[in-house]
């Protein structure tokens, strides 16, 4: 406006220049370029209130909005909180009332058995009874043994156990940190005073991680402030164990065939190897595909969990001499592959650990007792705390009575209560 102010000002000085006729045409057209301005202002001016107007409704309407997405949004938090905690409350009900009201177990006995122990019974004056088991669900169990010699000769066979105990709840739960790949497998070496940490990462690599102690793998942020241990043969699945100051780890070498390797860890030495009298091997859980051989400690010992493919629908379980690696002996066991992620051993006693294939809460489904002293009647449902996870591995320490689980790259420890199998109702 005042660039126009100064120009007409200086037409106007230029107009006073000019005389007569001139001028009064001059003057004339000046005041018609000034009214077309004045009406261009004039539009302008209406166009601005007009946008300014628009402007602060459509400021009004937004307002308006985000003050109800608000409301809808809290209104909203406040159900999904209600309806969480309406959750809880049902899954508390449900663990009470399946605690009180378990399901009954079912052992399916096969009825040539029996009538040929009956056929017997004048020849053999005692014949041992077959090893209790637990099948939590009913699933099938099958029973080997068609043949009249091998029942009457070659009955299952019961291995006596200097330990009692038997679990009766996973009482709490510790979740540490998230350490690695989705699947591996942590420990500690149960025997001895020894509080190194040893941690698989993976389900195949040749490097072992070791942290001092407990609080040192919790504080350290990555693996570099860990020591690290070079296998001279790399390792598959996550079957390891830590015992008496040597590593017991599983090889696959060629035509399927998987070797144990005694591994010292003081001395970085192999001090023995041994491959399994097994043939046929195939995935020992359903859930956990990348296991063949599992590996486990107990009070006892050590212990081998396995499947064939001559009992591809059943878990097998062999004891294992830490000295020299020889089997000692080996159970058929009722307990089935499908829907199994992990299993671990408990005084003689083999606890599998069942899913779903949508990752749900992990629970105790089959126990097999080698002692026979767990009957199908006392033994409790056992859920393990709620996490909707899947294991890759879960390793018992006897000393400790602790599960070391490895959970979706989460490292969590389950502390067990324990009590005497002589005392189950």
């Amino acid at each position: 406006m005042a660039g126009i102010v100064l120009l007409t000002c200086a037409l106007l000085s230029f107009a006073t220049t000019i005389t007569g006729q001139g001028q009064q045409v001059f003057l004339e057209y000046m005041q018609g370029r000034i009214g077309v301005l004045e009406e261009r202002i004039t539009q302008w001016h209406d166009q601005s209130s007009r946008y300014s107007s628009e402007l602060r409704e459509f400021k009004n309407k937004v307002l308006t909005l985000l003050e109800n997405i608000e409301k809808e949004r809290e209104s909203l938090r406040n159900e999904m909180e209600n309806t969480n905690v309406r959750v809880d409350r049902l899954e508390r009900e449900v663990d009470y009332m399946e605690t009180q009201n378990p399901a009954p177990p079912c052992v399916e006995v096969d009825e040539k058995l029996t009538e040929l122990q009956n056929k017997k019974k004048k020849k053999y004056e005692k014949l041992t009874e077959p090893t209790s088991h637990v099948i939590i669900g009913c699933p099938t169990a099958e029973i080997h043994g068609n043949e009249e010699t091998d029942v009457a000769i070659n009955p299952p066979t019961i291995r006596k156990s200097y330990c009692s105990d038997t679990i009766s709840q996973v009482s709490a739960m510790k979740i540490l940190k998230r350490f690695g790949s989705t699947s591996g497998l942590w420990t500690k070496d149960p025997v001895g005073n020894s509080e190194k940490v040893y941690i698989f990462d993976g389900v195949g690599n040749d490097t072992v991680f070791v942290f001092s102690r407990m609080k040192e793998f919790t504080l350290s942020s990555s693996s570099r402030k860990a020591a690290k241990i070079k296998l001279p043969f790399p390792w598959i699945g996550t079957g390891h164990v830590v015992y008496q100051g040597n590593l017991y780890y599983i090889r696959h070498e060629q035509d399927n065939e998987f070797q144990v390797i005694k591994f010292n860890l003081a001395n970085k030495t192999v001090v023995d190897s041994a491959v399994l009298p097994i043939e046929e091997q195939v995935p020992v859980y359903g859930l956990s595909q990348f296991s063949y051989i599992d590996i486990v400690a107990d009070e006892e010992g050590l212990w081998a969990i396995y499947a064939t493919k001559e009992n591809e629908k059943n878990i097998c379980l062999a004891k294992i001499d830490p000295s020299n690696l020889g089997i000692e002996q080996m159970w058929d066991t009722p307990c089935p592959i499908e829907n199994a992620e992990s299993a671990f051993v408990v005084c003689g006693a083999l606890y599998v650990v069942y899913n779903t294939k949508l990752p749900s809460r992990s629970r105790i489904q089959c126990v097999f007792d080698v002692s026979g002293t767990i009957s199908s009647e006392n033994v409790p449902i056992i859920y393990f705390p709620k996490r909707y996870g899947s294991h890759s591995s879960m390793k018992y320490n006897p000393k400790e009575k602790q599960i070391y689980a490895w959970d979706d790259g989460y490292q969590i420890i389950y502390k067990l209560t324990m009590k005497s199998k002589e005392d189950l109702d």
